[in-house]
């Protein structure tokens, strides 16, 4: 073999192993990135400028999402200080896992709390899971609302669902007549029903898809785990109501250990009031 036929041997050989890298979730953040978003609109009031929001699905913990992922997911939480921490539902694989789960994510300690709600995966193991949450100070949103009223006068309300694949009309409704207030949060765990229901916030944020867990370099992607393809997959998307929607890859695993080409993620979204320069 010639010294070029090696060279170019090793040479597609590194490229290969740096792309399967780049597809796996490899990082000394406990998940494979921290996915960033800046949320610039009329609708952030001043007093929420710079304000950070972290959100986090689908651990389904200890799956891929080992005790040492945890933890280090914890360290990286609580570096980047963020003010709300959202939990958007599939929390663990066996109920023995639930308290260790909650009591680690509790050292986050966001200023605003931390609020969440269940998903399909959570329902084997409820009772417990809401026993630890209300342990752990986390806040479960079944289906209401929280609203908190700043000294500067400002008023931030937190509306969460449960993975909802039923016609949940009374929800629907309830959430018309949250939009009055100054800034609206809705989480749920499946993307699907805000979309299905016609919800209208000022920013959502869903789970559940795992962005597909597995894709071909994002070209095609077999499971995708929700109704409209790829349109709430992964990622930042509008709504047919105009409402933007987060929907993250998620942290864990389900069915198969194993990602490619989908990096499990922290989501951390940045509010900015519309004319205040964004970095």
């Amino acid at each position: 073999m010639t010294l070029k036929k090696i060279f170019m041997k090793y040479t597609i050989l590194a490229a290969a192993m740096l792309l399967i890298s780049s597809c796996a979730s490899l990082s000394p953040n406990g998940v494979g990135r921290v996915k960033r978003y800046t949320f610039a609109e009329e609708s952030v009031p001043e007093v929420f400028d710079g304000c950070k929001i972290a959100f986090i699905s689908d651990l389904h913990y200890p799956s891929l999402f080992t005790h040492k992922r945890l933890g280090k997911l914890v360290q990286r939480l609580h570096k980047e200080s963020p003010e709300l921490l959202l939990l958007g539902g599939d929390y663990v694989t066996d109920v023995d896992s639930v308290d260790v789960l909650f009591e680690s994510l509790s050292a986050v300690e966001p200023d605003w709390g931390t609020y969440a709600v269940l998903g399909n995966h959570d329902m084997r193991n409820e009772t417990r899971i809401r026993q630890a949450m209300d342990e752990h100070g986390v806040e479960l949103l079944d289906g209401v609302a929280q609203w908190m009223l700043f000294d500067d006068g400002g008023e931030l309300g937190i509306a969460g669902v449960y993975d909802s694949f039923a016609d949940d009309t009374l929800f629907a409704q309830y959430m018309e007549c949250a939009n009055d207030l100054d800034f609206l949060i809705l989480l749920t765990h499946n993307p699907d029903f805000v979309e299905r229901h016609s919800l209208t916030a000022d920013l959502a944020f869903a789970g559940h898809t795992h962005g597909g867990q597995v894709s071909l370099f994002g070209l095609y992607t077999p499971v995708k785990n929700t109704r409209y393809g790829r349109r709430f997959l992964r990622g930042r998307n509008r709504t047919t109501n105009g409402t933007t929607m987060i929907t993250t890859n998620g942290v864990g695993t389900s069915r198969r250990k194993v990602r490619f080409c989908v990096p499990s993620e922290i989501v951390l979204v940045t509010l900015k009031s519309v004319g205040k320069s964004v970095k």
